[in-house]
């Protein structure tokens, strides 16, 4: 472990994090997290825990976390896109050369429904920013 700890600590959440404020410098020098916020990435909430009131030392800290944790979010978003791109040539070569006829019956259905959903949206969102060129 680094021997200088951070002053926060975030707890990931599926919708953002719950903050903790990291404390050594106690008499057992023990590390002491003490909980002071909930945080919500996707409307922007910070929810101090209990009577607590957020200085703006805290509030500082929280808004560059959710920043980074936003950035870091988009770049996983994106980069899952670009795996699934990968997925589909991999799934079409797979259906080409090694699927066999019951294995293709089970998921051609709900492949070709989940391309054509694909496309569809992709279309009109090209469609969408083509006309937003003009």
């Amino acid at each position: 472990m680094s021997p200088e700890l951070p002053d926060y600590y975030f707890r990931v959440r599926e919708n953002g994090a719950v903050v903790f404020r990291v404390d050594t410098q106690n008499r057992h020098r023990r590390i002491e997290m003490d909980q002071i916020a909930v945080v919500n990435i996707r409307n922007g909430e910070i929810k101090p825990q209990g009577e607590r009131t957020l200085g703006e030392v805290d509030l500082d800290a929280i808004q560059h976390w959710m920043a980074e944790r936003a950035d870091l979010l988009a770049r996983r978003d994106l980069d899952d896109i670009h795996r699934t791109v990968d997925h589909l040539n991999l799934t079409a070569h797979w259906a080409n050369s090694k699927a066999t006829d019951a294995q293709l019956e089970d998921i051609t259905d709900r492949l070709l429904m989940a391309m054509h959903d694909l496309r569809t949206v992709l279309v009109r969102k090209k469609a969408d920013r083509m006309a937003g060129k003009d």
